[in-house]
């Protein structure tokens, strides 16, 4: 299985660039032979979106039945590729930081948030919440789990189940310098406490987050996308 992992430019509160952004990549990746492009943690509304006051923030949140998912899946089966993103996620009158794989215009799986990092929890109340489960589901073929940023670093063994990949995608703010001092090796070492094969996908955002993208093979770096590079990681799994 071929996937294409995407450090790519997003924009705050702008959902429409950000879902041409990813109709840009997954073009590319489809051109390429991926069977899948993943994106980064909050992709499609942006990690600085929120106000933190509930009243705003549940008209950026979106629905998985919302007509930009609904692009979304079309782009899918149009484009002939299957889609991972991160999102804020709207059901009911609750906000979750989640993340969905679509294939051929149905999802496949959604995944919630379980650590509180993604949002500023002394401003929030009872409507900013985490997830409690984290599942394996099957993608075509392979054993898979999903975790957000900050899940792994604070429940690493609950991401320890013996799947065939573990998807991280990350909203990580590191510099450059910080990132390729040591940074990038203490997140493939926290990966490896998890599994053995882990796929991370950071974003880039205008002078907040710098991109990159990697493939942790047993702890080590198997192959990179360094860090300020936008585009495509192409991985065999």
């Amino acid at each position: 299985m071929k996937i294409a992992l995407a450090s790519v430019k997003l924009v705050d509160r702008d959902i429409n660039y950000n879902i041409m952004q990813m109709e840009r990549y997954m073009k590319e990746a489809k051109a390429n032979g991926a069977d899948l492009v993943c994106f980064g943690e909050a992709f499609l509304q942006g990690f600085n979106t929120f106000l933190w006051n509930y009243e705003d923030d549940k008209n950026v949140a979106l629905s998985v039945s919302s007509p930009e998912f609904a692009r979304i899946k079309t782009l899918t089966s149009e484009i002939g590729i299957d889609i991972l993103f991160g999102y804020n996620e709207l059901e009911g009158d609750v906000i979750y930081s989640s993340c969905a794989v679509i294939s051929n215009a149905e999802i496949v799986y959604n995944y919630r948030r379980i650590s509180k990092g993604w949002k500023e929890y002394t401003k929030t109340d009872e409507h900013y919440k985490e997830g409690i489960a984290v599942n394996v589901f099957d993608y075509k073929g392979k054993k898979c789990v999903i975790g957000l940023c900050g899940d792994l670093w604070e429940y690493p063994e609950r991401f320890a189940l013996e799947e065939d990949i573990l998807f991280w995608p990350v909203y990580v703010c590191w510099t450059k310098e910080e990132w390729e001092n040591g940074g990038k090796l203490e997140y493939a070492e926290q990966a490896n406490l998890c599994c053995k094969n882990t796929l991370y996908i950071n974003s880039v955002c205008d002078g907040d987050a710098f991109g990159g993208a990697n493939y942790f093979l047993n702890g080590k770096i198997q192959e990179e996308l360094p860090i300020l590079n936008e585009g495509l990681l192409y991985v065999t799994v």
